[in-house]
């Protein structure tokens, strides 16, 4: 008998912040990036958080990769594991309350869990591992004689992909799963499962969550919603 899953983006989703963004700041912190290209990061973060644009947070996150990709080559082995070790002691336990009891619940029912992430795989890895997750596909870095290039693997770009790989490699059932992401590039893996759901959804997210009338969840500080459908009109949603 095929066993039940449930798949879960990380950054946003279980982790309150993003463990990308957290190790490149904890690089920077010990003087081990690129001092111009993090430059261009805090002001694309900046702009981000002032939301100039619907775009700011995807040219942010694009600096980021830039600024590790350039600054990869120089660093050792113990000083990149260093900084990742520091992230995952600083952040596996800032997570939502809503998808870190949804993981226990699921695991607690017999499901088996999967994490597909963009962030580093060793980051994933510590903290899939630290909340009982069975499998994960994270961004594998190149080493070439023990050195960083700079070059890597991304997974993640393609989650519906990855996890139909999944499902087939572990003999796992579409029946009765579950997906929860929080961006648009979730949506192809969201729409695999049977219970999708948008977690703080970005505006692209919740604007095609509304249309496939997929469960929506806001959590904001110490309260979670769920956004239906109100009855007198098909797009119009309500508090909880």
């Amino acid at each position: 008998m095929s066993r039940k899953f449930a798949v879960f983006d990380f950054d946003g989703t279980l982790i309150r912040w993003q463990l990308y963004h957290a190790i490149v700041d904890e690089l920077a912190s010990e003087g081990l990036v690129d001092k111009g290209s993090y430059k261009k990061v805090k002001i694309a973060r900046h702009k981000w958080k002032v939301r100039e644009s619907q775009d700011a947070i995807k040219d942010y996150e694009g600096e980021l990769v830039s600024c590790y990709k350039l600054s990869l080559p120089n660093l050792s082995q113990p000083q990149r594991d260093g900084a990742i070790e520091k992230v995952y002691a600083a952040h596996k336990e800032q997570v939502y309350v809503y998808t870190r009891e949804l993981v226990k619940k699921l695991k607690d029912d017999g499901y088996f869990l999967i994490a597909i992430s963009g962030s580093h795989r060793e980051a994933v890895e510590l903290v899939a591992k630290h909340y009982g997750f069975d499998d994960w596909v994270s961004t594998k870095y190149e080493k070439v004689d023990g050195k960083f290039t700079g070059n890597y693997r991304l997974p993640a770009a393609e989650k519906d992909k990855v996890l139909n790989s999944l499902i087939k490699e572990h003999g796992l059932s579409l029946k009765n799963s579950y997906a929860v992401g929080d961006s648009e590039s979730d949506i192809p893996m969201l729409a695999l499962a049977e219970n999708p759901v948008a977690f703080n959804p970005t505006q692209k997210l919740l604007d095609h969550a509304r249309t496939k009338g997929w469960k929506i969840i806001v959590e904001r500080k110490n309260v979670v919603y769920e956004l239906i459908r109100s009855d007198s009109h098909a797009q119009k949603y309500e508090l909880l």
